[in-house]
């Protein structure tokens, strides 16, 4: 049987691309909002435990710290939450391009976690959508590795053009090196889809560096 290009044969692996970023993605945001916001209100759960039984006992003076703090973590995990949501489609990326999508997760990150995030990805405004869209759930994927493992006080994210035509992304830090080969085959596997070549570099004490580059041919895709 002989199938036109464009057919059923054609169109099969490009499903099944998007079957398997579907379930990468899904996987991310369990891990997500299980190592966060669900952490923060099972610990809320038991600050409001430890309250309500001070204030049984009529230890009002002790009850208030304990308010205070979860108090604090409420508003974290609703803060991590809406940046969850914010992620899944953000509309920066689809109306205003890759920088200043990449700027506004940036200026988001370091006011409130108070690290400084330096950015110089103007090169992302030529990148078709495909690349844009991969190359920016990376750079987000690895902020949100590097607060979680550090967390590091200056994160820089860098996009320049090739000399073979494509583009090399480039997110370091100056927190705790990675330890999870988990995440680092995770940020390989998003790679991967864009047909780039994935490489870290850590060094004890100075961080960790990602490198993605991407070919000419699926920069424009």
């Amino acid at each position: 049987m002989t199938i036109a290009p464009g057919g059923e044969g054609h169109a099969r692996p490009v499903l099944d691309e998007r079957l398997v970023a579907e379930q990468d993605e899904r996987r991310r945001l369990g891990e997500l909002i299980h190592d966060g916001p669900v952490q923060h209100l099972a610990a809320v759960a038991q600050m409001l435990d430890a309250a309500a039984a001070a204030t049984a006992e009529g230890d009002a003076a002790g009850a208030h710290p304990i308010l205070v703090r979860a108090l604090t973590l409420t508003r974290e995990a609703s803060g991590d939450l809406r940046e969850l949501v914010s992620g899944l489609e953000p509309d920066a990326l689809r109306e205003h391009g890759f920088a200043t999508a990449v700027a506004l997760l940036s200026q988001r990150l370091a006011a409130r976690r108070g690290i400084e995030v330096e950015t110089d990805v103007e090169a992302g405004e030529a990148l078709g959508e495909a690349a844009a869209i991969g190359l920016y759930q990376i750079v987000r994927e690895s902020l949100d590795q590097a607060v979680r493992r550090g967390p590091p006080t200056k994160i820089s994210i860098t996009l320049t053009p090739t000399s073979a035509g494509g583009v090399e992304l480039g997110v370091s830090d100056n927190g705790s090196g990675e330890r999870r080969q988990a995440v680092l085959d995770g940020l390989a596997e998003r790679a991967e889809s864009l047909n780039a070549a994935f490489s870290v570099e850590q060094h004890p004490g100075e961080g960790t560096a990602v490198r993605v580059t991407v070919p000419p041919s699926a920069t424009r895709r």
